[in-house]
């Protein structure tokens, strides 16, 4: 069970997790997540910490992060993953949010603050 803080910006509303620990490691737990979500806060937007995956998931070549941000958009819930990404070294992840931080759904950002900002809150 997940802990989450509620802001509310512009008539907008954004679940932010406060639980820095694996919730989520494969695509059916991502559904489990949006349900608890949806069902605690009413939020189509969630603010999680890069932990709440396995390092697996920054392994592009693992196929993990595919199978769970798949889930997030198929269900249309916008999600931004708040830390610091300078560490990993890999090319392909990095151009990767790169990408994902010039779209709409998904984002990798280094706090809460820019998390709103791109989730169309301010």
């Amino acid at each position: 069970m997940a802990q989450f803080d509620i802001v509310e910006k512009n008539g907008a509303k954004v679940a932010v997790v406060r639980d820095k620990g694996t919730l989520i490691t494969d695509g059916q737990s991502a559904v489990d997540f949006m349900s608890e979500v949806l069902e605690k806060t009413g939020c189509d937007r969630v603010i999680v910490d890069k932990c709440i995956v396995p390092e697996e998931f920054y392994d592009l070549s693992s196929g993990l992060a595919g199978s769970i941000l798949k889930k997030f958009v198929n269900y249309r819930v916008k999600i931004a993953f708040i830390g610091d990404f300078s560490a990993y070294e890999s090319k392909s992840l990095r151009d990767f949010i790169y990408e994902s931080n010039k779209g709409s759904d998904v984002f990798f950002l280094p706090t809460q603050q820019e998390a709103l900002d791109n989730l169309n809150l301010v």
